[in-house]
């Protein structure tokens, strides 16, 4: 994400913040930034490493806490994929992925095509679907070279 959409984005979330009644502390802010900055959609512990030196006594309890009101809040996904730890993603309009099965990178895809999936008959489970994303697996180019 560019600087200038990862500037707006801080702009909203602390609008979202004063409108919830919710402190905009230092740790939720650079919890938020750090995903917003990284396109490896990454995990809760990817996070909290990346931030644990700049913030003192930040704990990984903390960045699971935190990570969990953002996906409450809507400003990030919480990205659910079979066998995998839950990643995050900081992209919140609806795309899609490719996971690669060997190293769990997942990289995101923009196709419309995808976006326009008719969506099925849940009425006999009584379920109701409020949104959905796919995800492709297979083998990406990194690990294509090691084999």
């Amino acid at each position: 994400m560019r600087d200038q959409d990862i500037e707006k984005r801080l702009q909203e979330f602390r609008s979202l913040c004063r409108e919830r009644g919710l402190p905009l502390t230092v740790q939720r802010r650079e919890v938020f930034r750090e995903v917003l900055e990284r396109e490896d959609h990454p995990t809760a512990d990817q996070v909290f490493d990346a931030l644990a030196d700049r913030l003192p006594g930040l704990s990984r309890t903390t960045v699971y806490r935190i990570l969990g009101v953002l996906v409450d809040m809507g400003v990030v996904r919480r990205l659910y994929h079979p066998g995998a730890v839950a990643r995050f993603d900081g992209k919140v309009t609806r795309h899609h992925h490719l996971i690669c099965r060997q190293c769990a990178k997942v990289i995101d895809i923009q196709d419309t095509v995808w976006d326009g999936l008719a969506l099925p008959d849940t009425a006999n489970q009584d379920f109701e679907i409020e949104d959905f994303s796919v995800y492709f697996s297979g083998v990406c180019s990194e690990c294509r070279r090691k084999e």
